[in-house]
């Protein structure tokens, strides 16, 4: 057996090239902080996000059952950390870009929020009651709350519009975001949502800030209420804040995969928009909108077998 030691596999500093990454740091200011007291936390946020569902749905969300007279008390213990917890990143992010700013609109925030929270409760209800309706394979409420994407993404959108007309940053973006990940439904904190409002399937579906939907609306997978262009000033930069997404009246439906863009755009009251259909013009109420048939052809699969046609399709 040789005697000769193994070679250490690990590189030299020197290869390591941190003097370059340090470097970096210095020449692209903002992708990174000295303190993480400037910045909120994504995993703080995220844990939150948990915590929320927990409060908005008792039970549903929990690992145990809670055990009967206790939910008064752990809806307190919860409501306390969830807020001491929240109201930190928010203080966090109003203080992005300088430390010392002063937070004392953070408590208000806080404390709007909290009070819209049973009102964000009654919405939800009302949501369930719109997916109970509007959809036949579905037996029972406990079954949506348990397993349909859409209801933890409005629900955690529902939140964050709050603390987004409240004026708190991006604290907002991060809750929709981590919604986002979890459903694949990506609903901006901004957008306006009425009541009884239903995704079904959800995958796909893009709203947009600037939307406003009203009562009764269902959409399917695939959905995108975009916008159609950013308008920029004399120097070329984007113009922000403008209202670039459109407006979805009461009692609309829109089917799969179809995109509908620009802030001057509005689905009139009890449309209904087809699958597929792209969309940049506004249409009246009780609209019916489909893209025409695409010329199918249907053939007997038996009669052309021992044939070889053209444009057969080899994958």
């Amino acid at each position: 057996m040789s005697s000769r030691k193994t070679k250490n596999p690990a590189l030299a500093l020197a290869d390591w090239h941190i003097p370059e990454l340090l470097a970096s740091y210095e020449r692209f200011g903002g992708f990174n902080e000295n303190s993480s007291s400037n910045l909120p936390s994504k995993g703080a946020v995220n844990q939150v996000c948990e915590d929320l569902l927990q409060l908005l749905f008792p039970g549903f969300h929990d690992h145990d059952a809670i055990p009967d007279g206790t939910l008064a008390q752990v809806t307190v213990e919860r409501m306390l950390s969830v807020v001491r917890r929240l109201q930190e990143q928010v203080r966090k992010a109003v203080r992005i870009g300088n430390p010392d700013l002063p937070t004392g609109k953070t408590v208000p925030i806080m404390k709007r929020f909290v009070k819209a929270i049973p009102a964000v409760r009654e919405l939800l209800k009302h949501d369930v009651e719109a997916a109970l309706a509007g959809d036949p394979s579905v037996r029972m409420q406990e079954e949506i709350i348990l397993s349909f994407p859409f209801l933890e993404a409005i629900a955690i959108q529902r939140l964050a519009h709050r603390l987004y007309k409240e004026g708190a940053p991006i604290i907002p973006r991060m809750m929709t975001e981590w919604a986002h990940s979890r459903t694949g439904i990506d609903i901006h904190p901004g957008a306006s949502i009425g009541t009884h409002f239903f995704i079904d399937h959800g995958t796909g579906v893009v709203i947009g800030e600037t939307c406003k939907i009203g009562n009764n609306v269902k959409l399917y997978h695939g959905v995108t209420l975009g916008a159609r262009s950013f308008a920029k000033d004399d120097s070329g930069q984007i113009i922000r804040g403008s209202k670039r997404h459109p407006d979805v009246e009461d009692n609309v439906t829109i089917y799969p995969n179809s995109t509908i863009l620009g802030g001057e755009t509005v689905i009139g009251e009890g449309s209904t928009i087809g699958a597929n259909v792209f969309l940049m013009h506004s249409v009246p109420a009780n609209s019916l909108v489909v893209t025409k048939e695409a010329g199918l052809e249907i053939m007997n699969k038996n009669a052309r077998k021992n044939k070889k046609e053209i444009g057969e399709f080899i994958i």
